[in-house]
């Protein structure tokens, strides 16, 4: 990759962060959020995304965030409310701009009749258009400022603010400034922001009329700043126009109290009196440009000075690195993890780790190496905010087509998990958030007959639990339809017509292949493909899904993942011979079962006694197929467990080997699927050791007590041990 395509890469990545904080800001906004510094954001935003288009010269996106930038302009300063209306109209227009993003990014081409329209409609919000939309449009100064004449008093430093530097800012524009899209105007409103800001337009290179180049850059000016920001804020607000101007930021000493004034001011009443004669003899030309389409820089306003002395809060630095060298960097970690273990094994089979010298040096490496790890994992640990934030877009989308009212809640957005797990959510929570608005939520008439807002609600939150991360979706809708759900499978030969189910197995119908309630096929649902896609995506992440109904109230998805696939923290125990890994998150305690502990449950089934309840015992020889008959819970030891959803339940084992992080390696991948597993790993010793699927082992346990379908899948997990 050569130098500008790495910097084109670069650009397109953090397009991606900007968009994410404009869809943030203007959601947020939406909700009543709209502080000034959201609304910066948002602007500031889309003013990056613009600045990097011009210089890759992509005049599409260009136009359309130059037109959208106005717009948000207005905005930030007052002429605009933050009405409903404007907000969803620029969340569409969020919307376009990413499309345009993705479109220059892979180099496709989009219909542009769609982004002319929204243009038209982001126009429209001008407040000098909505306050005459049929009057013809005052033409407006050539320049979008008035320059003032000054006197010696404006250099004298206000006694009040002895904190505040003085910068003196010489700026020159070239012609690339603006055929890129930028605007002077706009530069010099974000210097004013930063305190007390003085221009002086020098025009002497402006020629006659004859001779003007309309793409030409005559204008240069002088600021004069009086602020408690630094040289480093000040230059930041030039970062997308550094190469396209001539730059100049000198800081004033304290006695620079402005020699010469009176020369300056009558230079400059002089070019004020030459501009004014060019205004007059342009203002017909003007208007016709105006109807022509040509955008005028919008005049600046003035803007009250800070009265504090807050400074931003610094930035951390941080560096972009390709993911396949992280990658890299974590199987390393892997290989790490076990040959310490292997080391650690052989120590002690040679009897050698009993010596303190040695024994300690053991233990060093065992904690530095759990410390890289852990470091090297939180490098690819990220915000599910990343995936999270593609969802609003889909629910206003969904909603339009369903003619339905939708609000979506975020919650848990900082959450962190594996890069890898995220890049996998992406199309689980796409199927869901359409399910739940196109299964879940009632139309807008049918939620107020029944005494509901009218707008229905979505819930979209992530939390930790337990060392996984639980990512749930709700919805208020009415809930499954159990009695339709039935009919429905029962139709599609899913289920016997005569099959007894509890609610529970009812709602699970819907993750069955095949299954839809949808009448006929739509933009949105009705082929039979959506949520046993989810409980697919989910299962191969080594995840699990589960879902809670209310007839009425609605719906409530569970989704429980594992942070990462690399690494896991487990309990080692054998069975029959054969050493197997229990997830550490998953175990509650373990005990030695007593005779009267164990008691019989229907056919061959087991339950065991624990502090007043019963918990269903799993005896993972038999389960697993390593040995026919059933094995004697007095003789062995209890690990109980509890899976995602709560449920608890108790492996039978014969004995504990101790606890041990492991590196995770897929089975499926390297050989097939087995029931009760969930990945592999390799041993201290060289052997490979199933690591168990509790919720799998549990969820067999409840619906199958009699585990008579085991010897098949056994036998082949022998062979593969």
């Amino acid at each position: 990759m050569d130098a500008m395509a790495a910097i084109r890469e670069t650009f397109f990545q953090e397009c991606e962060e900007q968009l994410a904080e404009l869809e943030a800001g203007l959601g947020a906004m939406l909700d009543g959020g709209a502080d000034p510094e959201t609304v910066n954001a948002v602007f500031r935003a889309v003013h990056s995304i613009k600045g990097g288009a011009g210089a890759f010269g992509l005049a599409a996106l260009v136009r359309f965030a130059h037109r959208f930038e106005t717009t948000l302009d207005h905005l930030r300063a007052g002429r605009l409310p933050a009405a409903p209306e404007p907000l969803r109209l620029m969340l569409r227009a969020a919307d376009a701009l990413a499309d345009l993003v993705g479109a220059a990014r892979d180099g496709t081409s989009l219909d542009p009749d769609r982004f002319e329209a929204l243009v038209a409609e982001l126009a429209a919000l001008d407040p000098a258009v909505q306050e005459g939309a049929d009057a013809e449009p005052e033409p407006t100064p050539l320049l979008s400022f008035t320059p003032v004449p000054l006197d010696d008093s404006i250099f004298d430093e206000p006694a009040s603010e002895p904190r505040e530097r003085v910068f003196r800012i010489r700026l020159r524009p070239h012609p690339a400034l603006y055929a890129k899209g930028n605007e002077t105007a706009l530069l010099l409103r974000e210097l004013s922001r930063l305190g007390r800001a003085t221009t002086l337009c020098d025009a002497s290179a402006l020629p006659s009329l004859d001779e003007l180049d309309p793409e030409g850059a005559y204008l240069a000016f002088e600021i004069r700043l009086a602020t408690g920001a630094g040289e480093g804020e000040i230059r930041e607000i030039f970062d997308f126009v550094e190469g396209d101007c001539d730059l100049d930021i000198v800081e004033e000493g304290d006695d620079a109290a402005g020699e010469g004034g009176a020369e300056v001011t009558a230079q400059m009443s002089a070019l004020v009196e030459r501009l004014q004669r060019a205004v007059e003899a342009e203002r017909s030309s003007l208007a016709a440009r105006r109807q022509a389409g040509r955008a005028a820089a919008q005049a600046p306003e003035a803007v009250p000075a800070r009265t504090d002395d807050a400074r931003p809060e610094p930035k951390t630095p941080s560096i972009r690195v390709d993911l396949e060298r992280v990658d890299r960097l974590i199987n390393l970690v892997g290989e790490l993890v076990i040959n310490q273990a292997v080391l650690t094994q052989r120590a002690r089979e040679e009897g050698i780790a009993r010596a303190a010298g040695v024994a300690g040096g053991l233990d060093e490496l065992e904690q530095l190496t759990r410390q890289i790890q852990e470091s090297v994992m939180a490098i690819r640990a990220q915000p599910v905010r990343a995936v999270f934030q593609r969802m609003p877009r889909l629910v206003r989308e969904v909603a339009a087509l369903t003619g339905k009212e939708v609000r979506l809640v975020m919650e848990g957005e900082a959450t962190e998990v594996d890069k890898t797990v995220i890049e996998r959510l992406a199309d689980p929570l796409t199927h869901m958030i359409r399910n739940a608005i196109d299964h879940g939520l009632e139309t807008p008439e049918a939620r107020s007959a029944a005494g509901k807002p009218r707008e229905g609600l979505v819930r979209l939150s992530a939390r930790h639990r337990s060392g996984r991360i639980v990512i749930a979706v709700e919805d208020d809708g009415a809930g499954v339809d159990r009695a339709r759900v039935r009919a429905v499978a029962a139709g599609k030969g899913l289920i016997a017509p005569d099959a007894a189910l509890a609610d529970e197995e009812i709602d699970n119908l819907i993750f069955l292949p095949g299954f839809s309630t949808a009448a006929e096929i739509s933009d949105v649902s009705g082929r039979g493909v959506g949520m046993d896609v989810v409980r697919s995506g989910i299962e191969a992440l080594g995840g699990r899904i589960s879902i809670q109904s209310r007839p009425g109230r609605g719906s409530t998805f569970l989704m429980s993942l594992p942070l990462t696939l690399a690494v896991l923290d487990g309990m080692v125990v054998t069975v029959a011979g054969q050493t197997l890994v229990a997830p550490l998150s998953a175990i509650v305690e373990t005990l030695q079962p007593r005779e009267g502990d164990v008691r019989g449950f229907l056919e061959e089934g087991r339950v065991l006694s624990i502090r007043g309840g019963f918990a269903p015992l799993v005896d993972l020889c038999r389960e697993l197929g390593y040995r026919a008959s059933a094995a004697d819970p007095a003789q062995g030891v209890a690990v109980l467990v509890e899976a995602d959803g709560g449920a608890r339940g108790a492996l039978l084992v014969d004995a504990i080997l101790g606890q041990r992080q492991v590196v995770v390696k897929s089975l499926e991948a390297n050989y097939g699927r087995a029931p009760g597993v969930a990945a592999a790993t390799i041993l201290g010793d060289g052997r490979v050791a199933l690591i168990l699927d509790v919720d799998a082992l549990l969820a067999r346990a409840r619906a199958e007590p009699a585990p008579s379908s085991v010897g098949a899948p056994g036998e082949r997990l022998l062979a593969a041990g």
